[in-house]
């Protein structure tokens, strides 16, 4: 633990950021080469269905964070 938090907390939180900037330069690119409209919620939700996959593919950290995020009604 470091600072209270947990490795499975801090392997998730890392992960987020992984592939949240993987998204981000992904984006840039389709938008740089491929004239594609910039968009932030296509990164978010590009960033979630990859972050949902780790998951699956036995991604502990993440695993752990999905589990705690709140649901939608």
């Amino acid at each position: 633990m470091i600072g209270g938090v947990s490795g499975q907390v801090l392997n998730g939180l890392n992960s987020i950021i992984i592939l949240g900037a993987w998204n981000l330069w992904n984006h840039r690119n389709q938008c740089v080469f491929d004239g594609a409209s910039p968009s932030i919620s296509n990164i978010i939700s590009t960033t979630f269905e990859d972050l949902q996959q780790w998951s699956l593919a036995g991604a502990k950290g993440v695993s752990y964070l999905l589990a705690q995020a709140p649901r939608d009604s």
